[in-house]
């Protein structure tokens, strides 16, 4: 999930100790004090009332958290004579163990080494949607101060509730429930764009929609993702465009989905997110694939000395069977960057698997000329590809990478193992390889 906004990470700041000696009985009575004077008419009328409103009802909603934040130690809870619960028990959060303390108003999950409090969930709000009720007040008040003299405070109460609800989205992010986390992003994107705050915050709407499509809710999704796009909000190289023509796919909208990713290519040629999608949906839907071809020039014209965009031409003319042409496009990613091994790469496996594709024709084939004739031709793409999967595997610097390439050379040395002693020598090489990796 790696594109949510990690500016985000900033946020965990949940409470300070100013109220922490407030007890729930006590902010309770403040809300239904402040509720009672917005209820009197005389009172009513009075930007004060509101504003004391949305504060016990912020006041509310921090309550549970007492003293604790994200990243408080045990040693300083400690001192400040926090009463840790008895009820201890294990989670597990994005792929780890951690130890978790159950309250009864809320759940603490710690760093796995069980020191630092790391998430902090409300369980048992003392009032549901409290920041709801808070920005409510703050619209009330805003509507008695015409003459915007207090807007400047009416507008640090709006973004103070906005993060607020951006932390709750880490929260529930982080802890994988993705569902609640964009409603939280959503309702911190619409906190922070309340008058007199009237902040366009694009990192809540992107994690809005972002959170709702990694929760599948595709429809919820698009919502997001289209306000992005007419704010003219496309986060990092376009991504806005390649997740909304996912969402457009998934709710089986082909024309949406060819329409916003051309649209992206136009703003972002450079994208490779983008322009990958626009190939595959060229090549799914069988359309012109001429149209691919004029895309990749456009993006060559901008990135002459992007070795990828010749191997990803090379990938199209592979798939449309045209191996004379993709054999050139991948030998050009070396004349462009000659440690660019994804070319030779690209150009061994389209001969290998044309080998094992004529190879399979040749074990069908009953008759003994043919099938000599079909031998010969598996032979000759084999060592077609393995000059390039031999200059991939020497200019690579990526062990996993080189290990796989080493698969594919493992199995042609095999095929020619009988004709000679390089050949045997090859063969026990990379079958080495492949068993004990490479230090």
């Amino acid at each position: 999930m790696k594109k949510i906004l990690l500016s985000l990470a900033v946020l965990l700041t949940l409470s300070g100790v100013g109220f922490a000696q407030k007890s729930a009985d006590d902010v309770k009575k403040s809300v239904e004090a402040a509720e009672a004077a917005a209820a009197n008419p005389k009172k009513a009328v009075k930007l004060a009332t509101w504003t004391k409103l949305a504060s016990t009802y912020v006041d509310a909603f921090d309550q549970p958290f007492g003293i604790l934040w994200s990243g408080a130690s045990k040693q300083e809870l400690q001192l400040m004579g926090f009463k840790f619960s008895t009820k201890v028990s294990q989670a597990t959060v994005q792929g780890q163990t951690v130890p978790l303390e159950i309250y009864d108003d809320k759940e603490v999950y710690y760093t796995a080494n069980g020191q630092n409090v790391w998430i902090i969930k409300i369980t048992k709000p003392l009032y549901e949607d409290a920041l709801g009720k808070a920005v409510e007040a703050y619209v009330k008040a805003a509507e008695l101060d015409p003459a915007g003299k207090k807007s400047k405070d009416i507008a640090a109460g709006l973004e103070n509730i906005s993060q607020k609800h951006l932390t709750e989205g880490i929260t529930y992010y982080t802890l994988g429930d993705y569902a609640t986390a964009s409603k939280e992003f959503e309702a911190a994107y619409n906190a922070s764009k309340t008058a007199p705050l009237s902040k366009i915050d694009t990192t809540a709407l992107y994690n809005a929609g972002f959170t709702a499509w990694a929760a599948q809710d595709y429809e919820r999704a698009k919502g997001f993702f289209e306000e992005c796009v007419a704010i003219e909000y496309y986060f990092d190289d376009g991504e806005v465009f390649a997740k909304l023509h996912d969402v457009y796919n998934k709710l089986g909208d082909k024309d949406a989905a060819k329409a916003i990713l051309e649209q992206g290519f136009t703003a972002y040629p450079q994208s490779q997110s983008i322009l990958i999608a626009l190939i595959n949906y060229y090549i799914e839907n069988k359309e012109d694939p001429n149209k691919l071809f004029e895309l990749l020039n456009v993006a060559k014209k901008n990135e002459p000395n992007n070795a990828s965009l010749y191997y990803v031409e090379g990938n199209i003319y592979s798939q449309l069977g045209d191996m004379e042409s993709a054999a050139a496009s991948y030998d050009a990613c070396a004349g462009i960057n000659p440690d660019y091994e994804f070319g030779f790469i690209g150009k061994g496996i389209m001969y290998y698997n044309a080998a094992v594709e004529v190879s399979e024709k040749a074990a069908m084939e009953m008759d003994d000329r043919k099938y000599e004739e079909l031998v010969a031709q598996t032979e000759d793409l084999l060592l077609k590809a393995l000059d390039p999967f031999e200059k991939a595997f020497e200019i690579s610097k990526d062990n996993e990478i080189k290990v796989n390439i080493a698969a594919y050379l493992k199995n042609i040395y095999y095929r020619f193992y009988t004709k000679g002693a390089d050949w045997e020598a090859g063969y026990n090489k990379y079958d080495n390889i492949v068993k004990n990796g490479i230090e």
